[in-house]
């Protein structure tokens, strides 16, 4: 990526949250562990770290992309975000870390009832259940029940059907909003999708892409 392509990005976006990004994939650098700055980031962070501990993460995203979308979400300023993906809820709980400051609200769809209840212990655990809506079935059906604006979309499913999903949620994202995705190397349609419309802007640091929509 040129210095000129990642400039453009910046228009709409929060700087700190692209520089933690780009610098999380120069393999060069490894970034320190977030420190709590309250008891409640602080109770978030240790199931985190306990779910990565007992490996009760199930194809989740790493810690370093979760911190990614904390920013994300909170430089945004973000009132709605929709995640198709919960698994067992290990990104949704950095998303949270973000939520508690801006006042806004996870909607998270999951197709597996087994990992959605995990999700949600973790939830209450963290002390967030509050703030998320875990819904549990096919997502491309029940994402068709969702109203916007959304402020921040993240993808982590089933990766032939991300453009799909995108199709479906792109008129629901606010102009300015953004579209998140991971592993996008297993979703070509996808990517190719968000990298030719030219209403979108999209970076993309190793497999994970962040897409803007143009104001």
């Amino acid at each position: 990526m040129n210095r000129r392509t990642f400039g453009a990005f910046l228009i709409g976006v929060a700087t700190p949250a692209i520089a933690c990004a780009q610098w999380h994939h120069r393999d060069s650098v490894t970034s320190t562990a977030p420190t709590a700055g309250s008891p409640a980031e602080a109770r978030v962070l240790a199931v985190l770290d306990r779910m990565a501990a007992n490996g009760e993460l199930y194809l989740a995203v790493d810690a370093e992309t979760g911190r990614m979308l904390r920013l994300l979400a909170e430089t945004t300023g973000a009132k709605n975000v929709v995640e198709i993906g919960t698994s067992t809820g290990y990104s949704g709980l950095w998303t949270c870390l973000a939520l508690r400051a801006t006042g806004g609200r996870l909607t998270t769809f999951e197709l597996d009832p087994g990992r959605a209840e995990q999700a949600r212990k973790h939830f209450q655990e963290a002390g967030v259940e509050t703030l998320v809506d875990v819904v549990v079935g096919d997502a491309h059906a029940n994402v068709k029940r969702l109203t916007g604006p959304i402020d921040l979309l993240f993808l982590d499913a089933d990766k032939e059907g991300y453009a799909d999903y995108l199709k479906t949620l792109l008129p629901l994202v606010r102009p300015g909003g953004l579209i998140a995705a991971d592993n996008i190397g297993s979703a070509p349609d996808y990517y190719r999708a968000v990298t030719t419309d030219p209403q979108l802007e999209t970076v993309s640091f190793g497999r994970f892409a962040v897409t803007l929509k143009k104001r």
